[in-house]
């Protein structure tokens, strides 16, 4: 009977987000079984250990596939890594996207090796304005990535939050900060999410709801607020 055991030493601390609908689906385009890709990874890529269970297993969402592993797949299914990943987060799983080795990203933005990958590994980028430019079209990185892959994130939802639950015009600054967009953008966003976040909230109690199903909605958009924020900004600049 086949099992899914690899080596541990093979196994990324944080494996990239699969989407293993995507994988299916090109598998069976080419009309390839789990046995024929699992094969052509052990015998084509250098993964012994790589067995139908598993390649099964990759696309049920039961086991994700490390950093390499998905590259190995990718070459077997005929597609980039990148269109094998969900929507990338952290800076490693744009590098992978992009199909991009670290020495790779290291010599186009200028930054040693071992201190690109001390990076990676730690999630927080750690670059000058002239380097953070030159990763953002290395990896085709968007605003919401580059504040995502920087470590600024966290921060941002923070400020967000007090914005919508408080008086928005005493964070514009504060998001500014974290968030280089022109002023009175910046302005219009704030003050939609805080209509919003109220409208949202007096709308569940006008429905009947109580206290409860208003704060259970309101903390809904709290927790997406970072998504929110964006889809303002984006529906702003069309």
């Amino acid at each position: 009977m086949w099992t899914v055991d690899r080596p541990a030493a093979r196994t990324d601390r944080r494996p990239p987000p699969l989407n293993a609908p995507v994988a299916f689906r090109l598998r069976a385009a080419l009309g390839l079984g789990p046995e024929q890709v699992a094969h052509t990874l052990r015998v084509s890529y250098g993964l012994p250990y790589v067995t139908p269970a598993l390649v099964a297993a990759w696309e049920r969402g039961s086991a994700a596939p490390s950093h390499p592993e998905l590259v190995a797949l990718a070459g077997v299914l005929w597609c980039s890594p990148g269109e094998l990943i969900g929507r990338p987060r952290t800076l490693r799983e744009h590098r992978v996207a992009r199909g991009l080795a670290p020495e790779d990203v290291a010599r186009t933005v200028g930054h040693e090796l071992q201190a690109y990958l001390r990076m990676e590994e730690t999630d927080r980028w750690r670059g000058s304005e002239r380097q953070s430019a030159a990763l953002a079209r290395l990896l085709g990185l968007s605003l919401a990535d580059v504040i995502t892959v920087t470590g600024r994130e966290d921060r941002l939802a923070e400020m967000l939050r007090g914005a919508v639950t408080t008086r928005w015009q005493a964070y514009v600054r504060p998001v500014s900060g974290i968030v280089p967009l022109e002023r009175r953008r910046l302005e219009e966003a704030l003050h939609r999410l805080h209509r919003d976040y109220r409208g949202q909230m007096a709308a569940t109690l006008s429905r009947g709801g109580g206290h409860g199903d208003a704060g259970d909605s309101g903390r809904e958009f709290l927790e997406r607020i970072v998504e929110h924020f964006w889809t303002t900004v984006g529906e702003q600049g069309r």
